[in-house]
């Protein structure tokens, strides 16, 4: 009865597929802001947490470091936390990203937009 509507079945599943990747994509972007991931720098002496979307969440800095001469070598201990941190939050979140293109059918590597 549809045979002369060509590929509106294939249409149809195109548009149920790019629901169900949209709710996904919603999910993953709920459950990025949730993960923490942990930035380490100075042998554990700097700690910063991080989501895995990136926002900065804390900073646990070892007392032992703080001393006056120190400042500049504090504040980059500091800083290389953060870096690290955040270097590990977009990879998870490109693992979370790709397991979802995965699952999808879509090649490996492939960047959606968040």
């Amino acid at each position: 009865m549809l045979k002369g509507l060509g590929g509106l079945g294939d249409m149809a599943k195109m548009m149920k597929q790019a629901q169900e990747m949209q709710g996904k994509m919603a999910q993953i972007q709920e459950d990025l802001e949730n993960m923490m991931v942990e930035g380490v720098s100075g042998a554990g002496l700097v700690k910063a947490t991080a989501t895995a979307k990136g926002e900065l969440k804390g900073l646990d800095i070892d007392p032992s470091i703080f001393n006056g001469d120190d400042k500049e070598v504090v504040e980059d201990l500091i800083l290389a936390a953060i870096k690290d941190a955040q270097s590990k939050a977009t990879e998870r979140a490109q693992e979370e990203m790709g397991k979802m293109t995965e699952g999808l059918g879509l090649p490996p590597g492939m960047n959606l937009p968040f």
